[in-house]
């Protein structure tokens, strides 16, 4: 079973990359590396039909929150080395602003995200109010959801069956957390994300807790080529 990374990124600066930020310039320094070491992107729907992986090298690559920012500077180098990327988007606050973050930064509007490219940008879900779902009662999760699904179809935005966990939180008790696949997967999503910072097996064991890689802003390259070739760094 080929190994599969799936990188998780936020937001995009012209210079400051500290945690959840990354430079433009580390960020163009990572997306060069993919591309020219020979990775294949995939979108989580091309992903759906596969039983197994070609021969090669082969990442995900996700950004959550549907930031201004992802727009100004993830796209056009997503465009320039020809990769593929989801974009999560948490449907209460399209058009607005964050409000999870000390210093508040724009989430892209409905016009903007309609006018991605879908053969670049895959959208997906993070959820309505972008709160943690360990800390909701599952009729609150299903409001919400559902809530999700309506603002989602409102604006017209084209998003897969796909869900990105808040902050990456889920339940994880039993019998809690049966119950909260179970509801996912009435609700129609084929695939949830944690993060979990280890690589995915391809095919995937368990489709409601693919684990993400959470690529630091401070990260050095030498950092980021094993994180993406071992997983979690001790």
């Amino acid at each position: 079973m080929p190994k599969l990374p799936i990188l998780m990124y936020h937001k995009v600066s012209p210079n400051h990359s500290e945690g959840l930020t990354i430079s433009a310039e580390k960020l163009e320094d990572q997306f060069r590396f993919l591309s020219s070491n020979g990775y294949r992107s995939h979108h989580l729907s091309q992903l759906m039909d596969l039983e197994e992986l070609p021969a090669g090298r082969h990442v995900v690559i996700t950004f959550d929150d549907g930031y201004v920012s992802q727009l100004e500077y993830a796209v056009p180098l997503l465009k320039k080395y020809r990769l593929k990327a989801t974009f999560f988007i948490p449907l209460n606050f399209v058009g607005k602003e964050d409000s999870w973050n000390k210093v508040r930064k724009p989430i892209m509007n409905a016009a903007s995200l309609r006018s991605l490219d879908p053969a670049m940008i895959e959208l997906a879900y993070h959820s309505y109010s972008h709160q943690k779902f360990d800390e909701m009662k599952l009729e609150q999760i299903d409001t919400d959801t559902n809530k999700a699904f309506q603002v989602a179809s409102e604006l017209a935005l084209p998003l897969g069956p796909f869900l990105a966990y808040p902050y990456g939180k889920y339940p994880r008790k039993k019998p809690e957390k049966a119950q909260f696949t179970r509801l996912l997967q009435s609700k129609g999503f084929t695939y949830g994300l944690r993060i979990g910072n280890r690589l995915n097996r391809f095919p995937f064991k368990n489709k409601f807790e693919l684990q993400r890689l959470d690529i630091k802003g401070e990260y050095s390259m030498a950092k980021f080529r094993r994180k993406i070739k071992y997983g979690k760094l001790i």
